[in-house]
């Protein structure tokens, strides 16, 4: 398996305490988590978000995208279930870097939209990939979801992957005049399924 696990954890939060887990990926080098909360043994779907990490949003509250607002309506939904879990995924700027993510965020400040802008620094829209999920998803014996998401990409990766995914939730939550244009660019050029 490219992707073990390695350890878990109590994590409290605002939104109640989580089992967190920790996943180390030998093919990029890279740490990813798991946070759960409740009993999967049952085989029932369930209650999922595949989260990229995004330190500005997620950390430092930025408005210039959505994912700060989605992790935390995440959290929030799961904790009202009872039951569910969140892969947070170490793919910052849609698998770009941070520090190349500052550079596009630069070029949007000039008028690029976020495709434009990585797409000038020299990468793909989006180069993110969702292969180390399965191996998380079987370490918690996760095999049917209930998928938070706006992204028809995520969908496909996990039902490639194995992984059936009996049901979409929309998460659109944190529209602002920062992020109008970034979530506009989802809907029309990454296939976002906004209102949908």
């Amino acid at each position: 398996m490219p992707t073990s696990y390695v350890a878990s954890s109590l994590l409290p939060t605002p939104y109640g305490t989580f089992n967190m887990h920790g996943f180390a990926d030998s093919e990029t080098g890279k740490e990813h988590l798991a946070l759960s909360m409740g009993d999967f043994t049952d085989g029932t779907a369930v209650l999922t978000r595949l989260h990229s990490e995004c330190l500005t949003g997620d950390a430092l509250f930025s408005m210039r995208c959505d994912c700060g607002y989605q992790l935390k309506e995440a959290l929030k939904r799961i904790s009202e279930e009872g039951r569910g879990v969140i892969l947070y995924l170490r793919q910052e700027g849609r698998g770009i870097g941070l520090l190349n993510k500052i550079k596009a965020y630069n070029l949007q400040d000039q008028g690029a939209d976020t495709v434009e802008a990585n797409e000038r620094l020299g990468f793909d829209a989006d180069m993110r990939k969702y292969d180390m999920t399965k191996d998380m998803l079987d370490h918690l014996q996760i095999k049917s979801v209930k998928l938070m998401t706006n992204n028809p990409r995520k969908i496909k990766a996990l039902t490639e992957l194995g992984i059936v995914v009996e049901q979409r939730q929309a998460i659109e939550v944190g529209e602002n005049s920062h992020n109008k244009n970034y979530l506009a660019t989802k809907a029309s050029k990454l296939d976002h399924l906004f209102g949908r």
